[in-house]
């Protein structure tokens, strides 16, 4: 009966859609809230109304025919053996940053059959003048004409900062594989070398692992990222085959209160995917800069 509902909101003006289900799923959160205040339940149940509440969600912006295709698409094609693996970067007046820690730790890894995309979402800075000196076949960059749209508030902002280029990005792949690299973070330079191999022979469709996050203190720690979730996953800890290029980020994702890419991977979920988690930190992410001021 519920899926008979949501299948007829979908003629409905998109924005008028996401904020009714918008108010549904902050309805779920806030009993969500009170269970783990008062301590009325246990964290199986706490995880359960979250994974319903993604169901939800993701039923009412994914077609069910976009869930055929993947899988006609996945018997068709299976995994090969040398992949072209497309890393996405979006990027936004942080230049140094790009090319002296970012873009290094792609083009240096020791799988080699690659390409980088580098997007910037209208950069004002010297981006364009320092990614032009790196000569690399492997590498594109495109400077969008003017930065994205976004909401005013802080925190709504940082959930969808970067959309508009990493779609741009995402539409330019020409990979196998897809993955992301934030432009201040890096890879281990076996990242690539790893997951292909681990794609071969797991024949995942999605791939997540653990990484290293910088406290405020300069200090690492790893995320073990022990399941596919929000907040266990982030925008470079992911990859996945070429179809998933079809299911682009949202961004009206601030909408739902969610980050971008959870709200994307949360979608990629909903098709029925190959997921797998590898199991060693492939990725150093660093402290936020909004987060130092």
């Amino acid at each position: 009966m519920l899926r008979a509902m949501l299948r007829k909101v979908r003629p409905i003006h998109q924005a008028y859609q996401l904020m009714t289900v918008g108010r549904r799923v902050a309805a779920l959160e806030r009993q969500i809230r009170d269970i783990s205040e008062h301590n009325w339940a246990t964290d199986n149940l706490l995880a359960t109304l979250r994974a319903q509440t993604d169901h939800l969600m993701s039923g009412a912006e994914v077609p069910e025919e976009l869930v055929a295709e993947f899988h006609e698409w996945k018997a068709a094609n299976p995994v090969p053996d040398r992949p072209l693996v497309s890393v996405c970067v979006a990027t936004y007046n942080r230049a140094q940053l790009l090319v002296e820690r970012c873009i290094p730790s792609v083009l240096e890894q020791t799988y080699g059959n690659l390409e980088l995309i580098v997007v910037g979402d209208g950069c004002t800075d010297e981006t364009p003048e320092l990614v032009g000196k790196i000569h690399d076949p492997r590498l594109r960059f495109v400077n969008l004409a003017e930065r994205g749209i976004y909401p005013a508030d802080p925190m709504l902002r940082w959930m969808v900062a970067g959309i508009p280029p990493l779609n741009t990005a995402l539409s330019m792949a020409r990979g196998h594989f897809v993955t992301h690299l934030d432009d201040d973070d890096r890879y281990s330079e076996d990242r690539l070398e790893k997951l292909v191999a681990f794609a071969g022979s797991s024949q995942s469709d999605f791939i997540w692992h653990p990484f290293w996050v910088e406290d405020g203190l300069g200090q690492w720690t790893v995320h073990e990222a022990p399941c596919f979730d929000r907040g266990n996953v982030t925008t470079s800890s992911v990859f996945y085959r070429s179809w998933f290029t079809r299911i682009p980020l949202n961004l009206d994702a601030y909408l739902y209160r969610e980050p971008g890419d959870w709200n994307r991977f949360r979608r990629i979920k909903y098709v029925g995917p190959a997921l797998e988690r590898y199991p060693e930190p492939l990725l150093w992410h660093y402290r936020e800069g909004v987060q130092r001021q």
